[in-house]
């Protein structure tokens, strides 16, 4: 199933996705629900970042090339991080240049979606904690990474995590082209397949380290291939079997985060 989360009538819903329509759905897939009569169509909607974490756990050098271009050694554990819930952004919404960084990169990544809460789970039962998988941009102000030593600020900003547009479980997320586009140039290309520390073992990780809630999003980690973004740039993070996510740069003295929550 695929499923989205669209503004309607003033307000958020749920829907599941059947090629070009989308069907209402009355509830949520992080707990009960039921397809509605009403239908529209797929491509006219106003999609929303497709679920409402609590916490948004990244992790970080997980593609060995990644960590090469970074200069730093592959870890013998996955390093974790938090992004804060506030630093969500709808497909289509704006990356916020903030003023106090001369450099904001793009990370595509293929990001995991919790169904329902999980603490110490058995590695053996740990897709029954999924929904599904979606895009993600790990947005990150490089030059206040390297001089804070630490990723709170330069990873928490606002609308510095694009997610979307859509939650899949139609995939295996073992290996999925993953690939993200400045301006339409290809910067990013690799597979999950390349990925240091699967999905499968991640999740039964971090569980044993906080208890994920319905809707947390783990964020799987990048390939190589960081650069910077302009204001005016358009960053698409495009994975196989699940959608592209798109996202435009601007100012903060043009633009504004103006989400619907």
């Amino acid at each position: 199933m695929k499923y989205a989360r669209i503004y309607l009538d003033g307000k958020a819903r749920f829907a599941s996705i059947s090629g070009p329509a989308l069907t209402v759905l009355d509830g949520t897939p992080f707990g009960r629900y039921e397809p509605s009569a009403r239908t529209l169509d797929a491509a006219s909607a106003k999609y929303l970042a497709p679920c409402q974490p609590s916490k948004i756990v990244c992790v970080g050098l997980n593609y060995a090339d990644h960590a090469a271009e970074t200069g730093k050694p592959l870890p013998p554990e996955p390093l974790l991080f938090i992004k804060p819930s506030t630093a969500v952004q709808d497909p289509g919404g704006p990356i916020v240049y903030p003023e106090m960084s001369q450099r904001v990169d793009y990370e595509g990544e293929l990001a995991i979606v919790i169904k329902k809460s999980a603490s110490h789970i058995d590695p053996a039962r740990w897709e029954q904690y999924v929904l599904g998988y979606t895009c993600f941009n790990d947005v990150t102000a490089r030059d206040l990474q390297a001089k804070d030593g630490q990723f709170t600020r330069a990873k928490g900003f606002d609308t510095f995590a694009p997610i979307g547009p859509v939650i899949t479980d139609e995939v295996s997320p073992d290996d999925l082209a993953i690939e993200t586009r400045l301006n339409g140039a290809v910067k990013q290309s690799s597979r999950t397949s390349q990925l240091i520390f699967p999905p499968s073992f991640l999740v039964a990780y971090i569980s044993r380290v906080m208890t994920l809630l319905p809707g947390d999003v783990i964020a799987t980690g990048t390939p190589s291939g960081i650069s910077g973004m302009a204001v005016g740039d358009t960053v698409e993070v495009e994975i196989e079997g699940i959608g592209v996510l798109t996202n435009t740069v601007c100012g903060p003295a043009t633009c504004c985060p103006n989400r619907i929550y």
